[in-house]
């Protein structure tokens, strides 16, 4: 397993393919959190289980102020089909050409099998890595990592809320 981006830095910027002919920057989302999920592959049995528990989940993420982001190295026309079939409703990023450049910004791809690791990253507000995660490419890592890096980054801007408001009343 390689050594992903850590928390603390910003995250390298990215356009990416949602569709055949439409591409999202990571830019357009500055000034909401956005949660990246790396994984292998469209198709494989743990990243069809992996993306349908985030599907099942994503009011959670929502409700917490983020944008969930799916990327793998497989094409756009790949990802429609997936995304069909799964009845997925958030973006498949196709990091298909140059092969994984964005996978490699983050740290986050398989040299030796031309795939993205199973890496999970979640970004404040600012585009700065509050979390990341990299599991085992046979192990789906679940959504709880997730949720808990936006609630404590939630409980952060509450603390710094309350800290601003004495500053302010003193």
């Amino acid at each position: 397993m390689g050594q992903i981006l850590s928390p603390g830095l910003t995250a390298p910027d990215f356009t990416l393919k949602v569709t055949p002919d439409q591409s999202l920057s990571l830019s357009e989302l500055r000034g909401r959190r956005v949660v990246i999920a790396f994984y292998p592959a469209d198709w494989s049995p743990v990243c069809g289980d992996q993306m349908t528990l985030y599907n099942e989940v994503l009011s959670e993420i929502r409700d917490r102020g983020a944008e969930l982001l799916g990327a793998s190295v497989d094409g756009a026309w790949c990802h429609d089909a997936f995304a069909k079939h799964r009845n997925l409703h958030f973006p498949l990023l196709s990091d298909f050409e140059p092969k994984g450049a964005v996978a490699r910004a983050y740290g986050a791809y398989r040299e030796g099998e031309g795939v993205a690791e199973r890496a999970l990253f979640v970004l404040d507000e600012k585009g700065v890595i509050a979390w990341s995660y990299l599991s085992a490419i046979a192990v789906n890592p679940g959504a709880d990592g997730i949720l808990e890096a936006l609630d404590r980054l939630s409980d952060q801007e509450s603390s710094d809320g309350h800290a601003q408001g004495a500053a302010d009343a003193a």
